[in-house]
């Protein structure tokens, strides 16, 4: 198993940046990676994911465009450069690796996952 552990996270006003960064404890590079978020009430959602060696990179309509996921595979780092931040986008973000998920988008295809970190975006 690998410990994955977010930072990053802050409150910035609408129009903002925030750069999200996900350390994992050991060789991250066997696993997808992808980000989501959960706001207060409602589900869980994927935001963006990247495969193994980061050559394919997946997005959420509602961030693509704005947000941008990569990988370094010798540092072991996960990123969510998040540009042009809304008050939407204000969520808890959770970093999660997964062996060989068939679609990047379910949950049920990551089974390790950091404890999260608080963006909140105002307006």
């Amino acid at each position: 198993q690998v410990q994955l552990v977010e930072s990053g996270g802050g409150s910035v006003q609408a129009g903002g940046s925030l750069l999200l960064t996900c350390t994992a404890s050991k060789y991250m590079q066997p696993y997808w990676m992808a980000w989501f978020r959960q706001a207060p009430g409602k589900e869980r959602e994927a935001v963006a994911g990247i495969s193994r060696s980061g050559g394919e990179t997946y997005y959420a309509n509602s961030v693509k465009g704005r947000f941008t996921i990569s990988r370094n595979n010798q540092q072991n780092i996960l990123y969510l450069q998040m540009n042009n931040l809304n008050p939407d986008d204000t969520a808890t973000y959770y970093c999660a690796a997964g062996r060989s998920p068939p679609n990047w988008a379910p949950a049920e295809y990551y089974n390790m996952w950091g404890q999260g970190t608080q963006v909140t975006v105002s307006s």
